[in-house]
């Protein structure tokens, strides 16, 4: 074999994990955006917003449909269970986590964007006042966003230790 040939199995890994890294890496950097355009200028809301929409759907989105392929790919590939608890717990993980990127996360950035949007156009050149409906929104989806963090590492966590293997 050649120091550089590589197994269609390690390639799966490295796939895997650049998906991983490139689309669920990207949405840990979400949490920051919000509070630092709350400190320069709420002006900046809107842009928040819809970067992290841009985030969900062109990188997040695409890299769990990667993330899902690679993983199915290497179960069989190694003859894993797909009953073991760490795979079928990251692989649960993986659905909830598609689940809020389409059901929550996308819609509720492009509401927020919205109402947001609404509330800097009504306030013209004076200060820009936040209604309570969008920062309890607006909390809601940084409370929800950690939630999904977690659950992020709680697969990195499973993946590397493999736990009952």
């Amino acid at each position: 074999m050649t120091p550089f040939a590589v197994t269609t199995y390690e390639l799966s890994v490295f796939l895997h994990i650049a998906a991983v890294v490139v689309g669920l890496g990207a949405t840990f950097a979400e949490s920051i955006t919000f509070p630092v355009a709350m400190k320069l200028d709420r002006r900046h809301l809107p842009y928040v917003h819809r970067l992290q929409l841009a985030i969900n759907q062109r990188l997040t989105s695409p890299a769990l449909v990667v993330v899902l392929a690679t993983g199915i790919y290497q179960t069989t590939d190694h003859d894993f269970d797909f009953g073991d608890f760490w795979i079928s717990g990251t692989l649960t993980i993986l659905i909830v986590l598609g689940g809020l990127i389409g059901a929550y996360f996308i819609p509720t950035d492009r509401r927020l964007a919205a109402m947001v949007e609404r509330e800097i156009a009504a306030a013209g050149q004076g200060e820009v006042v936040l209604s309570e409906e969008y920062q309890r929104r607006a909390r809601i989806e940084g409370v929800v966003g950690a939630f999904a963090g977690v659950l992020v590492l709680v697969a990195i966590y499973l993946m590397v230790t493999k736990p009952g293997l």
